[in-house]
Formats: structure tokens, C-alpha cells, sequence
């Protein structure tokens, strides 16, 4: 990564002293169809970023955790991909406009490095969706998204092993990551739970045995 901790810490103060604003667990941060009041840094909770589909499906782009942010890409290009975000949890963000942000990365070039930073991991969050679609079978995608998503937000319980993904993930919200219909998303899963490797409470996954998932891959 190419920004220094202070260099994260500046940028981040600077957020911190902007609008704060809280959400309720489900409340809209950006309603559909609504322009984003300007770029969010998430202070703490979950957000769930994602469009719908022409069938009238939520189609999941993105979950985003304490100590990122939203709308960069809409900062930085203008263009206004009208994407919807929802608080999986209660969450507080900080806001500043567009015109004020950008007005503090030209005033201070190395303010702009964490930017650079998070754009590369963005891109390579999109790029591992991508190549996760590479896998001929629902079950192989299915199994590379759940250990993608417990790098990213995974927790070791004990020294088994065993990996918790403290995010909810609904079923379609797997399907839709994985290019696969909600129906098989959920057979595949059955399966994995029945050999014992995942297991299910409510819209919480943990892997049980994620050596013996990775080497299916």
C-alpha cells in the first residue's frame, strides 16, 4: 500500500469532523434512484451496496465495513451509477460534499495515496468477482465467494480452524455474486452444510473446514 498510517489518519480526521449521520438496521443510506450527498466514510457498522437487476432482483455489489468509504468512484469521475446503499446494522457515517473533498485532495496531494489504496482494493474486490466466475460449477463459485468473504470479514473461533463471516448474507445476495439462480445457490449450500464443511444460522455462514473447501478449488 502506498499511504502511511498518518497519511490514513489525516484523511480519516478529516471525515470525522464532517456531518455525522446514524441508520437504524435496513434503513436506506442512499435511496434508489437518489444522488449520494457526497462521499461517506462508514465510522462503524456494515453497508450493503448493490442495484437492481430489469427483473426487479437485488443484485449485491459491495458490503463495506468500518473505515471505508462510499461514493470514491462518484468523486473522483462524476458519474452517477445510482446505486443503492443499506445499513446491515446500525451504522454511522461522517459525509463531506464532492466540491469540499476534492478541494482537500488538490490542497494536499498525499491525502490522495489512501484514495489510491482504496481504489486498488475495490478494483481488486471487483477483479476476484470476476475471475470467480471462471469456475464451471455453481458449487466451485459458491465455495470461492464464501472464502473470499472470511478473508474479508472472517473471524477463527477456536484452533480448529473454523471461520465465521460476521457479515449477513442473504441467499440472493450469494446468488447474485456467484452468477447462479437462488434455488441452486441454496441446494449448493444444503450440500456443503450436509458434509459438514458450512453451517447456517439465519443469514450467518461459518466454514467449518476451510482447508477441506479450498482444496475443491
Amino acid at each position: 500500500m502506498l499511504a502511511s498510517d498518518k497519511q490514513k489518519a489525516s484523511l480519516i480526521e478529516i471525515f470525522r469532523r464532517a456531518k455525522k449521520m446514524t441508520y437504524a438496521k435496513g434503513e436506506f443510506i442512499i435511496r434508489p434512484g437518489e444522488t449520494p450527498p457526497g462521499i461517506l466514510f462508514v465510522d462503524s457498522g456494515l453497508v450493503k451496496a448493490y442495484d437492481i437487476t430489469k427483473y426487479g432482483e437485488e443484485n449485491l455489489l459491495v458490503i463495506r465495513k468500518a473505515g471505508e468509504f462510499l461514493g470514491i468512484t462518484w468523486a473522483i469521475t462524476g458519474e452517477d451509477r445510482k446505486i443503492i446503499y443499506t445499513a446491515l446494522e446500525p451504522t454511522t457515517v461522517h459525509c463531506i460534499d464532492r466540491e469540499s473533498f476534492l478541494k482537500h485532495i488538490q490542497s494536499d496531494p498525499k491525502l490522495s495515496l489512501p484514495i489510491v489504496d482504496m481504489v486498488t482494493e475495490m478494483y481488486k474486490m471487483h477483479s476476484d468477482r470476476i475471475l470467480n466466475l471462471e469456475y464451471r460449477t455453481v458449487r466451485e463459485r459458491l465455495i470461492s465467494y464464501l472464502l473470499t468473504c472470511a478473508e474479508r470479514f472472517g473471524q477463527q473461533l477456536d484452533d480448529s480452524g473454523a471461520i465465521s463471516i460476521s457479515v449477513p448474507l442473504k441467499q440472493q445476495d450469494i446468488a447474485s455474486s456467484i452468477n447462479a439462480t437462488r434455488e441452486t445457490t441454496g441446494r449448493q449450500l444444503a450440500i456443503l452444510e450436509r458434509q459438514n464443511l458450512v453451517s447456517k444460522h439465519n443469514s450467518y455462514i461459518l466454514l467449518i473446514d476451510p482447508v477441506k473447501l479450498r482444496s475443491f478449488l
